[in-house]
């Protein structure tokens, strides 16, 4: 059974589809990608799985449980976390803090603690700062911050949503990096990311989306080998 499947989604703003009825599904264990352009409804597609936008029609299924009519912190309380475009972090609050409110959810859970200093194993620099206020953070530390919050949530599913937007091409390697290795741990991710070279070559499968419809879909590195990818996607 997959993790997350979605069957003829659709997602409208306004009058506007954004999304125009996509099949997509997501095993346990799999680093899936979405590729597209600007615009092609990869970030809605998300926004509609968390919650945070509903879906005009079609179906959303994680873990064999349609989600489709849960609120945010429901979805988030099943063990699915979303790292947003733009990262969301609480820029007033110190790292410690933002990590605080990353397990919120798990109350007093004794593992916690393990937990954070897990996340600043596979962050030292934000072990470094933890009681540096967030806002004050390089750009590629903010992503840091917004990577380990939600890990702290201990995830089944991890969303992440361009995750290198914005970064020097040093600190888009180091983010890579980690999330490798939050994928070894056994944690499934499904990656929105602008850099579809580096989204294929991370992932086992890939999607592409285009006008908010899913085009070609397949092994990663079917994907990167197939001429049309490379032409629109890869700058070939």
């Amino acid at each position: 059974m997959s993790l997350l499947a979605l069957e003829g989604l659709e997602v409208a703003y306004g009058g506007i589809r954004a999304v125009k009825g996509i099949d997509l599904a997501v095993e346990p264990g799999e680093m899936v990608c979405l590729i597209g352009a600007n615009g092609a409804g990869k970030s809605t597609t998300l926004r509609a799985v968390t919650g945070l936008v509903r879906a005009a029609a079609g179906s959303i299924r994680y873990d064999g449980r349609d989600i489709g009519g849960l609120r945010v912190h429901e979805i988030a309380r099943l063990g699915l976390a979303m790292v947003p475009e733009g990262r969301g972090i609480f820029p007033q609050l110190t790292i410690d803090e933002n990590l605080a409110m990353g397990a919120y959810a798990r109350g007093s859970d004794p593992s916690v603690r393990a937990d954070r200093e897990h996340v600043f194993h596979l962050f030292p620099r934000l072990a470094e700062r933890r009681r540096q206020t967030a806002g004050t953070l390089s750009g590629g530390e903010q992503q840091m911050l917004a990577i380990a919050r939600a890990l702290m949530s201990r995830p089944r599913l991890l969303l992440l949503d361009e995750p290198s937007m914005g970064l020097a091409p040093l600190m888009v390697e180091r983010i890579f990096e980690v999330v490798r290795t939050i994928a070894a741990e056994g944690v499934t991710l499904l990656l929105v990311e602008q850099n579809a070279r580096l989204a294929l070559e991370v992932s086992h499968r890939g999607y592409v989306l285009d006008g908010g419809l899913v085009t070609l879909s397949g092994p990663a590195r079917a994907l990167l080998d197939d001429p049309r990818v490379r032409e629109a996607y890869l700058g070939e």
